[in-house]
């Protein structure tokens, strides 16, 4: 190994290592190298390898039909298992499915169809195991008010079903595209805090909502925000209540809520909050049946279209004034929909051990969406309150999703007229129940107490959809998220490095108070690569640790400061602004007599400093493979002491 020898004070040559170049790159291969790691960093063609072209051929299906692939081995067992789940979520679909689609201002069956086309092609395509697939709150919510700001519903609601077509198709197509150019990494740009602030913002909003449906109130503002939403409320209190609404939706939501209490008893109990909200509709049908309550002011659900899912090609927009506003709602409402479903996707098979691709998760999704917005479906995606029903029902494969679709298809050939009596305050009572978990306030606390700008993101997200709107909510979340990542780019951390007693180890002085400085000599570390964006940054700050320790040194009569070591280890790459950053450094140090040093900078930094000359410029015997070694070249009576 290249080594250089240093004087010591007592005329011996300790050993220095001298900082490694690595061997100049193949520009094809490190480009290669770039894109694989950027698009393909889970390696999808390993399954390829050594392979016949027969065998590469089946695997490629496989890749785009993963049940082609666990199919084999599909046994009795499994098939129990998929049964009983997809018979449990099937019963807690149903009603939801109802509820959702009056929360997207469309007819009760449009929520039907989106739980019977969507999880087929799903079951083929997806690679969860876990995940149950229809409409969800958070989604319905978002296309319900994205779309009524271009249409009314009342007025128009043709062409209001035709954009919401047309937005599912360009949901699907945004989905679908992420995931065949390998583009997932973008949805990791919307932050965990931000998610968990929009959507206990959308809960409330959607709870908010349902007050309509809950009260019997016939006027109702269309606007989202809280506000508006309490002034409507109690503006129509006098008149616009109904007694008989409040006290079937009041009992029903107790009845809903106890059965939730009762299923976080234990595993055994995962039944019953599954089962209670097709009871209460049952229940509260009969009722309202047998009392013609709607006689007296109780609003009903009223007529359902009976049968599968007529086509929709020819409603879709592909021209027109509205194939603009079909896009951009399709655009955020998939990446909405999609980000809800990875997540979910990710937590139940973290939980199982098993791994989940999400480009092919992306792929199934978009799939689903654009066929489904072919068969008058809207947007689905994963439900987390079905998927965790899902999985503790014992669901063994995507084939539950099956047995769900064709209990929904069953429902809509023969028992939706039974549906008549349903009350809307039952269904207003489901969808308050089912969007309570997702006002997750331990995370927000855990958020609170771990990171305070994610906490930030967390109520700004939170508050601007409760307190403006779904989108301005959604804008505040990505905008934050974004605010981070350019806050933390631009203004990364620097630390003074002090020596840990009785070893060679060099720390940051505020994580270990007992870390000494090195007479005459300042350490910095800087934690993060220096780009364009830092670079001048950077450097100012390190000028003014310098400045700051030199009013120290002067205060305390202590050794004026002669070197800089600069700790490069975190610093994984340089640009060439980076490199013009120091070489400013090193001429403000000469004019201050400080000697500027690099200790450890990695193999793509020094690779760089040599290219660029600044290696030969600053002076190869000032950089350093250890700030130890560094510190012994600056200081040797301080490398001398044990």
């Amino acid at each position: 190994m290249d080594s250089r020898s240093l004087s010591s004070s007592q005329g011996q040559e300790p050993y220095v290592h001298k900082v490694g170049v690595p061997p100049k790159q193949n520009l094809f291969k490190e480009f290669q190298y770039t894109v694989k790691e950027t698009f393909f960093s889970d390696d999808p063609l390993r399954p390829f390898k050594d392979q016949t072209k027969s065998r590469k051929f089946i695997l490629g299906i496989e890749a785009i039909f993963p049940i082609l692939g666990w199919g084999r081995t599909y046994n009795l067992k499994k098939f129990r298992g998929d049964l009983i789940a997809g018979l449990t979520i099937a019963s807690l679909c149903i009603p939801q499915d109802i509820g959702y689609a009056k929360l997207a201002n469309l007819s009760p069956q449009y929520g039907l169809y989106s739980s019977f086309v969507p999880p087929l092609i799903y079951a083929v395509m997806g690679s969860s195991r876990d995940i149950a697939i229809g409409p969800v709150a958070v989604v319905s919510l978002l296309l319900g008010t994205l779309l009524q700001n271009e249409i009314d519903p009342n007025t128009n609601p043709t062409e209001y079903r035709r954009l919401a077509f047309t937005a599912t198709f360009f949901a699907g197509i945004t989905q679908a595209t992420l995931g065949v150019f390998r583009l997932g990494f973008l949805i990791d740009f919307l932050s965990h805090a931000a998610i968990v602030g929009f959507m206990g913002g959308a809960a409330i909003t959607i709870a908010l909502q349902q007050l309509k449906g809950f009260l019997g109130i016939e006027k109702f503002t269309r606007k989202t925000d809280i506000i508006s939403v309490m002034h409507s409320v109690f503006s129509s209190a006098h008149h616009g209540w109904n007694w008989q609404t409040i006290l079937i939706g009041s009992t029903f939501l107790s009845f809903l809520l106890f059965a939730k209490y009762i299923g976080k008893k234990g595993p055994k109990f995962f039944w019953v909050p599954a089962i209670a909200p097709l009871i209460s509709v049952v229940l509260s049908t009969f009722f309202v049946y047998i009392t013609r309550a709607d006689k007296h002011g109780v609003a009903i659900v009223k007529h359902i279209e009976k049968g599968i899912n007529p086509s929709s090609v020819k409603e879709i927009y592909f021209t027109g004034d509205y194939l603009a506003k079909g896009v951009r709602i399709g655009i955020v409402a998939g990446m909405i929909a999609l980000t809800e479903a990875i997540a979910i996707g990710r937590t139940f098979a973290s939980m199982k051990d098993y791994q989940l691709d999400g480009n092919k998760e992306m792929v199934a999704l978009g799939a689903m969406n654009v066929v489904g917005s072919m068969t008058s479906c809207y947007v689905a995606t994963g439900s987390f309150s079905r998927s965790a029903v899902n999985f503790m029902a014992g669901c063994e494969t995507a084939v539950s999703n099956i047995f769900m679709s064709i209990v929904v298809f069953l429902t809509l050939q023969f028992i939706t007229p039974l549906f008549k009596y349903t009350p809307n305050a039952i269904l207003a009572s489901i969808i308050i129940c089912a969007v309570i978990n997702l006002v997750d306030y331990k995370a927000a606390i855990l958020i609170w107490k771990i990171d305070k700008f994610d906490f930030v993101a967390c109520m700004g997200a939170f508050f601007g959809v409760v307190f403006a709107s779904v989108e301005i909510g959604l804008l505040i979340a990505v905008s934050i998220s974004f605010a981070k990542i350019l806050l933390q780019v631009t203004r990364p951390r620097t630390a003074i490095l002090g020596k840990i007693p009785r070893t060679t180890v060099y720390r940051n002085i505020q994580q270990y108070p007992e870390a000494t400085r090195v007479p005459g000599v300042l350490i910095i570390r800087v934690d993060s690569a220096i780009y364009f964006s830092n670079s001048n940054y950077v450097k100012e700050r390190i000028l003014r640790w310098l400045m700051d320790e030199e009013e120290r040194v002067n205060r305390d009569y202590q050794t004026r400061i002669q070197f800089l070591i600069v700790e490069m280890s975190p610093v994984t790459d340089i640009d060439t602004s980076g490199i013009h950053a120091l070489e400013e450094l090193f001429r403000s140090l000469q004019k201050r007599e400080v000697q500027l040093v690099l200790a450890n900078p990695g193999p793509l930094v020094i690779d760089k400093l040599h290219t660029s000359n600044f290696a030969n410029f600053l002076g190869e015997d000032k950089i350093f493979l250890t700030v130890a070694e560094a510190v012994a070249y600056c200081s040797p009576k301080l490398a001398e002491e044990p």
